[in-house]
């Protein structure tokens, strides 16, 4: 079934006759447009009327078949002959939208004509507005609602272990004890005070009991995690202790707001604290553990596929009545504690063979000081030009601020109808001036970060010159932990193939293939 498409064609009394733009050039054109996309041509409508009014006659009856749902689109000649006005754009546009009808011109991109960039300028900005008011406004509601000892709506309100009770109904904003998870959560704090467990095997101990989450989702690490550290188990309710930037960060303390009495305790204050207790125990412990062996590559290695981080870890192999252990490299994206549905396929590494090969890549820069030392000076001089950029940027984005200042008022130009060839413009005269200053901004910040780097990178460098006087093949396994880490030693691992990079080169873009090594 083709889409059902009305054509409208307007000329202004003043250039009624004029060439190229008369009613039956526009139809013309239109007829023809449609042809080519498909569209069955249900209605057509011609007039000679201002573009600076919505009072048409004609296109009052196409407004009516847009609300009525009787057209799929409407063609043009181009998008001032439907309106010259870019407010009156704006009303049309969002019409046409909310009916479910496209608005499509013969001569040009909508989008991308100075008028539609106009008109999409006016409804951004209208619609950002609105936005921050809605969020102004639920904000102050929300802090309202906290002052008067009701919990806010929202995702932080509904947490594991209770089920919320909405401020819409009697006695509403607070926690109500869920019977079946509540045992669950208690039998989390125990497990974890009284035996002293880790959260891993609180995780592997709630998957084969078959307790419920809130999600229906697999338990998983941080979900435990989550539960013991929130004070609301023991009847503490903050609120708005987060906010957003361009990351979610915690605010001050003072800024948080607590409502009393609105999260019954679940487990008493004692067994919270000592739970606390025990979660640090457990990251000493598992500190200690971490560094039982020595991993030279540890906190280094990064996986190709998946993103996540490479640890140290040990096999176990029993072969003939004797064990055998092995110090390995692997990726935790194969642990079913950080991937429970579908484990990273990358390979493990025996942790003697990956050092092997990529220890000799390192010391070999460590035997070449003079290597170090032109990148001590090439560093000096980009972290030189940090204050001359940081000053060119702040002027930059100082530039921005008065190009959306005065596009505002270009905004309120518009709205007391200034001549539109004007506003028309001055509006694209901003925008090119926008753009051109954002370029230079992603320039300038790009040229500051690195900058930034080459900054912190001097130090260290200049350690590995110290340190490469030293004999190379005599330092020690801390010395070599040393030298990767002043470095920023990175290895990327993918199947068989390394690759290793840093704060110099330390192999230009190294790939090992060890495809008869058996790791």
């Amino acid at each position: 079934m083709n889409k059902r498409a009305a054509i409208y064609c307007r000329v202004s009394t003043e250039d009624q006759e004029r060439e190229g733009s008369s009613l039956r050039t526009q139809l013309e054109a239109s007829l023809q447009y449609c042809r080519e996309q498909g569209y069955e041509v249900c209605y057509r409508f011609s007039e000679a009327y201002s573009g600076l009014t919505l009072e048409r006659p004609k296109l009052n009856e196409l407004r009516e078949l847009v609300r009525k749902s009787e057209i799929d689109a409407i063609i043009v000649y181009c998008l001032d002959r439907l309106s010259r006005d870019p407010v009156d754009g704006v009303i049309l546009t969002q019409e046409l939208e909310k009916h479910g009808v496209r608005l499509e011109a013969v001569t040009e991109d909508i989008d991308n004509s100075e008028l539609g960039k106009l008109i999409s300028y006016i409804r951004g900005f209208a619609s950002k507005l609105e936005a921050e008011k809605i969020r102004e406004r639920t904000i102050r509601g929300k802090k309202e609602m906290a002052k008067q000892g009701r919990i806010p709506g929202g995702g932080s309100s509904k947490i594991y272990g209770y089920s919320y009770r909405p401020v819409s109904q009697e006695n509403g904003g607070r926690r109500v004890e869920n019977e079946t998870e509540s045992k669950w959560v208690k039998q989390i704090f125990e497990w974890l005070a009284y035996e002293g467990i880790s959260t891993n095997q609180i995780l592997y101990r709630l998957r084969a009991n078959g307790a419920p989450t809130k999600s229906g989702k697999p338990w998983n690490r941080h979900s435990v995690l989550a539960i013991l550290k929130n004070p609301a188990y023991c009847g503490k309710t903050f609120v708005f202790t987060t906010a957003k930037g361009k990351k979610q960060y915690t605010r001050p303390r003072e800024e948080w707001i607590e409502i009393a009495g609105v999260t019954p305790p679940i487990i008493t204050q004692e067994l919270f604290e000592a739970a606390q207790k025990q979660l640090q125990v457990n990251r000493e412990k598992a500190s200690r553990n971490n560094t039982r062996r020595q991993y030279l590559l540890r906190g280094h290695i990064r996986c190709r596929r998946c993103g996540r981080a490479y640890v140290g870890g040990v096999t176990l192999t029993v072969r003939k009545d004797k064990r055998y252990t092995q110090r390995r490299y692997t990726c935790i994206g194969k642990s079913k504690v950080y991937n429970p549905v579908k484990r990273c396929n990358n390979k493990g590494w025996s942790s003697d063979k990956l050092e092997a090969l990529v220890w000799p890549e390192i010391e070999r820069v460590l035997n070449n000081p003079e290597i170090i030392i032109s990148e001590i000076r090439k560093q000096r001089n980009e972290a030189d030009q940090l204050g001359v950029l940081e000053s060119q940027l702040k002027e930059v984005e100082h530039n921005l601020k008065i190009v959306d200042r005065e596009q505002a008022q270009l905004l309120q130009w518009a709205l007391k109808g200034f001549p539109e060839e004007t506003v028309m413009t001055e509006n694209k005269r901003y925008n090119e001036n926008r753009k051109t200053l954002l370029a230079q901004k992603k320039d300038l910040e790009e040229k500051i970060d690195l900058s930034q780097n080459a900054a912190m990178s001097v130090p260290k460098l200049e350690n590995v010159v110290q340190l490469a006087r030293e004999k190379i093949s005599n330092l020690d396994f801390d010395a070599k932990r040393m030298a990767i880490d002043m470095l920023d030693i990175k290895i990327w691992l993918d199947g068989d193939n390394i690759e290793v990079n840093g704060i110099l080169p330390v192999t230009d873009d190294v790939n090992v293939s060890m495809q008869s090594l058996r790791c």
